[in-house]
């Protein structure tokens, strides 16, 4: 059974969690034991990130410098197969725009498609770090959309040349990211709306969202979204907050707020470990609320707080 089957399929509310690869050169080994701490809670999927290259500077000489290019996390598809292979549950690589041409996509879809991988989460990706607009490869994808038009178009036998050959077997199913707050490009949350129908119209057979820390929101999205004529399951994303430097650096990256109720919490917080306990007893209460209203799964974003994801997942599930 594909996410996508899953997800439309007469179930509880699920639990999945996103991971991410390990910093190039460090052992998998440390993936391992974060999935190990979280299969007890029977994941219906897990999702592995995908990152763009860096770009760094080296001093080469009195002055001079040469740029690098390089990427912190790789190694998705193998992480993915890994993963598959070491628990036997599903894995969702991601696969994003970034600064990948169409020919890389296909080469990363082709790759998926041999070892038997064919659920994605087919993303944008962030901008590059310390640019202020996103950029691509000359022929590669700006929007999410378009990169969803490339995996539909290769189901279909589609290459990126023209070729045309048989149809894929199995298929790839993908589902694609939504923004409760909206997108921090987006005019406003109507418009981005209308751009997350256009994903789905695509191909995309689900929704995860970013992040958000008011249910309030997540119901008032998906609302709007029926009006616009998206029937596709819509999953909340969950992140429990673990420390304080997140309580700034997230509202900043990910253009989200936290609700006064929370906030005022937050203030009194004066340690790592007093956030961390906020953010597992806020996490409690929205992932019940969100329970109770039967979504289909609750996806937590479980980067550097695995134990926060589990303690929730014990007095949840």
């Amino acid at each position: 059974m594909s996410v996508t089957e899953f997800l439309a399929s007469a179930h509880p509310t699920a639990f999945s969690f996103e991971i991410l690869p390990p910093i190039r050169g460090k052992s998998i080994e440390g993936i391992y034991n974060e999935v190990e701490k979280l299969m007890e809670f029977a994941p219906a999927y897990v999702n592995i990130t995908t990152h763009r290259t860096e770009k760094t500077y080296q001093q080469v000489g009195e002055g001079t410098y040469r740029r690098i290019s390089s990427r912190r996390r790789p190694g998705t598809v193998a992480i993915a197969a890994a993963i598959r292979e070491r628990f036997g549950v599903r894995p969702v690589p991601h696969i994003i725009c970034g600064e990948y041409s169409r020919r890389d996509i296909e080469d990363q879809l082709i790759d998926l498609s041999y070892l038997g991988i064919t659920d994605i989460l087919v993303l944008r990706g962030d901008r590059e770090r310390n640019e202020s607009m996103f950029s691509t490869s000359p022929d590669g994808h700006e929007h999410a959309v378009s990169l969803a038009r490339q995996v539909s178009d290769f189901n279909q036998g589609i290459m990126v040349d023209g070729a045309q050959s048989e149809p894929i077997f199995p298929p790839f199913t993908f589902g694609v990211a939504g923004y409760p707050e909206k997108h921090e490009e987006a005019m406003n949350l109507s418009t981005d709306i209308m751009r997350l129908k256009e994903k789905v119209d695509a191909g995309a057979s689900y929704v995860v969202t970013q992040m958000f820390y008011d249910n309030s929101r997540y119901f008032d999205f998906v609302a709007r979204a029926r009006e616009a004529g998206i029937t596709v399951p819509i999953v909340p994303g969950v992140k429990p907050l673990t420390s304080l430097r997140q309580l700034t650096l997230l509202p900043r990256i990910f253009h989200i707020d936290f609700p006064q109720e929370l906030s005022d919490q937050l203030l009194r917080c004066t340690s790592d470990e007093d956030v961390r306990r906020v953010g597992v007893e806020w996490g409690v209460a929205q992932a019940r609320e969100l329970k109770e209203a039967a979504v289909p799964s609750i996806h937590f974003y479980a980067q550097h707080s695995v134990a926060s994801v589990a303690e929730i997942a014990r007095r949840v599930y």
